[in-house]
């Protein structure tokens, strides 16, 4: 498999994330992986470079996925939804058994912080390549984590230390500790089952939701109240021990750019720490690791206030899903330190040969439409893929490959997009780039919306916040709002595209076919359009354009096979991507990491195009259709039922997060066409209102 090798990040020749090993230390012979996607291929690497044989797990669905293509062995643990497979234990129990695995690394969520997984695996010998049970257990429970975090002298959120056990007591506690307050999930993490809530009867309705969210996600109900930190930067200290009592911290990621409390772009280290504040939040990290005896990976998460006052928010005993930006500045491979831990190893290094080199960014590439609450999910096949590793200094941690599905049962993550330069500025020029070269087809992505953050000039600067996103786009995200240069640039390359098309259909097996028009022209008089109103373009034979009488000089190889299609205009390299092209004269261009239909015409298609009836839209108010697929949880409503504005309507559970979906106005109910447990796709009726 010859784009499954692993990949690395590179520079002036130096590899940051090793991918041959010179240790010859003895390790285990076969490790299973309890999990999918891309971290399996990513443990799977680490696991080849070591000369340690592979044992992937799938679900029936997943029978054809990259990670199993990529394991020496893998094993059937069941049908596709999670609990009958990737958190099926006594399946993945008989695979460990079948295989004679003699340790399990298990990613990321799943069971990678499940104690009792843990525990089965140690009662049959078989070594769990994370901490020990009791450290899973303290750290799991975010209850008894902060207590423990509280003894160790770390810095901790006010809050009610304790289970919340209905609705009124929520409201009641969340009053003595002073709105806003934040309701999660005591089991929780990844965002799920966590709420923010700045009155009563938004404590009331997030108290049901995150018992809910956290009961699919996590089988634990359980909720814990603290105070919520307004507008703090999120930011995490990745920790290394080992079972000697050593324990490392390497250095921090900044993860402040999140929605719904899911990280979108994180990266290392941050531009908000100083070196004081740094130490003092790796410190506090290892004295909380020590106190629970802990050993392997894991990270401790922080709030960091405005004048820098940092406070513990929980410690994932786990892998991160943005592990990679850590290796990228320290040159440290994450996984083969879990390994040589879990066998027992002292760790090689001392907190001083931890260096801080270069800068590493991540975005995660989503199968999201970033339009609808900055990200719902999106499903489909990966009609064409193509990832931008011939650009240096990029890594790309995927699980997929041309012609998978992202499907409904499981997380809609892509991949994780890695850049890194010697200095910020040239690693988000790299993640620019790899943004603009990376070829997604099939399903929805949220390219548009990452690259417009990398490139706002609020994260340039690093004034960032866990509000940045609702902050910088109070309306919603809309895309990249094109000015008055960009989008003549745009117009002119649309048109440049239209007619290297036209002269290109106009051969037949090297002989010019009947045309309509002169096939000897040096110029071309076009219609454009792109939103509202129209543009004036011509065309000449050595493509230059005239947007409107303003001339845009245009050159490239306009290559139309290909999905890339590099252009220089006004001197200005861009990479633009052509997803479609019809009949019509409609050309869907990706300009900026943004879509864009710009339909250009010939000025007789332009006249009679004005007598084309236009189609009238949908009348949206009186109609409730689903803006993502999944599963209907609860209706509220019934044929007959009289609604009031902002009234939940019925509930959607898609990838174990649950949403809301109100009535747009007040209005009777004439029909509801869905009931709790069935599957909806993305734009299915649900309810019609008189």
């Amino acid at each position: 498999y010859g784009s499954l090798q692993p990949r690395c990040c590179t520079v002036n020749s130096s590899i940051l994330y090793s991918t041959t090993s010179t240790d010859t230390e003895k390790t285990f012979d076969k490790i299973l992986i309890a999990n999918r996607g891309e971290i399996a291929c990513r443990v799977i690497k680490t696991c080849r470079k070591m000369g340690i044989q592979s044992v992937a797990v799938h679900s029936d669905v997943d029978s054809s996925a990259v990670h199993v293509k990529m394991a020496d062995e893998a094993v059937c643990v069941g049908p596709a939804p999670t609990n009958k497979s990737y958190l099926n234990m006594d399946a993945i129990m008989d695979a460990i058994r079948l295989t004679g695995a003699q340790a399990v690394h298990p990613g990321y969520g799943f069971l990678s912080e499940n104690k009792v997984f843990a525990k089965r695996l140690a009662a049959e010998g078989v070594m769990f390549i994370g901490p020990d049970t009791h450290a899973i257990h303290a750290m799991g429970d975010k209850i008894e984590s902060k207590l423990i975090a509280k003894a160790a002298k770390v810095n901790t959120i006010p809050g009610f230390d304790g289970v919340v056990k209905t609705a009124e007591d929520a409201v009641k506690i969340a009053q003595e500790i002073g709105y806003p307050v934040m309701i999660k999930a005591s089991a929780g993490g990844g965002g799920k089952g966590m709420r923010i809530a700045w009155n009563d009867e938004e404590t009331r309705e997030g108290f049901r939701f995150s018992s809910q969210e956290a009961a699919s996600s996590f089988g634990d109900d359980r909720l814990l109240i603290e105070k919520y930190i307004d507008n703090p930067r999120h930011i995490e200290i990745q920790v290394l021990a080992d079972k000697h009592g050593n324990a490392l911290w390497l250095n921090e990621r900044e993860c402040s750019i999140q929605r719904r409390n899911q990280k979108v772009v994180e990266e290392a280290p941050s531009t908000f720490l100083d070196p004081v504040t740094r130490r003092a939040m790796g410190e506090q990290a290892v004295q909380l690791a020590k106190a629970v005896e802990y050993s392997s990976a894991g990270t401790v998460e922080f709030l960091v206030d405005s004048k820098k006052n940092f406070y513990f928010l929980e410690m994932n005993t786990r892998l991160q899903v943005e592990h990679p930006i850590t290796e990228c500045i320290t040159g440290l491979d994450l996984v083969e330190q879990m390994i040589r831990v879990a066998k027992g190893y002292r760790l090689n290094h001392k907190q001083e040969d931890i260096p801080i080199n270069g800068w590493a960014i991540e975005s995660r590439v989503y199968a999201e439409d970033p339009y609808k609450s900055f990200g719902l999910p999106s499903i489909g096949r990966l009609s064409q893929y193509q990832e931008p590793l011939n650009l240096s200094n990029v890594r790309v941690d995927s699980g997929i490959q041309e012609g998978s599905d992202i499907s409904i049962y499981y997380d809609p993550m892509i991949s994780k997009l890695v850049t890194y330069g010697a200095t910020r500025a040239e690693a988000l020029g790299k993640m620019e780039a790899a943004l603009d070269n990376y070829v997604i087809r099939g399903v929805t992505h949220n390219i548009p919306l990452l690259r417009e953050i990398i490139t706002h000039p609020r994260f340039i600067s690093g004034d960032i916040s866990t509000n940045f996103l609702p902050e910088v786009y109070p309306e919603g995200f809309k895309g990249h709002q094109l000015d008055v240069t960009e989008r003549r640039e745009l117009l002119a390359s649309a048109a440049a595209l239209y007619i290297t098309a036209q002269l290109r259909s106009q051969k037949v097996l090297g002989n010019l076919r009947v045309s309509s028009s002169p096939v000897e022209w040096n110029q071309w008089e076009l219609h454009a359009e792109l939103g509202e109103g129209g543009h004036s373009v011509v065309v000449t034979k050595s493509q230059n354009v005239e947007v409107d009488g303003e001339k845009v000089e245009v050159s490239g190889q306009w290559n139309l096979a290909s999905p890339l299609l590099p252009v220089t205009i006004n001197g200005t390299e861009r990479i633009l991507q052509c997803l479609s092209r019809d009949a019509s004269g409609r050309i869907l261009l990706q300009y900026m990491g943004t879509t864009f239909q710009v339909r250009i015409l010939s000025k007789l298609a332009a006249e009679l195009n004005s007598y084309m009836p236009e189609k009238v839209s949908e009348d949206t108010s009186s109609i409730l259709r689903s803006p993502m697929p999944g599963t209907v949880v609860a209706v509220s409503v019934k044929p007959g039922d009289t609604v009031a504005e902002g009234q939940e309507i019925c509930v959607i559970e898609a990838m174990k997060m649950q949403n809301s979906l109100t009535a747009v106005k007040q209005a009777k109910v004439k029909n509801v066409h869905c009931k709790p447990g069935e599957t909806v796709g993305e734009g299915d009726l649900l309810v019609e209102l008189e």
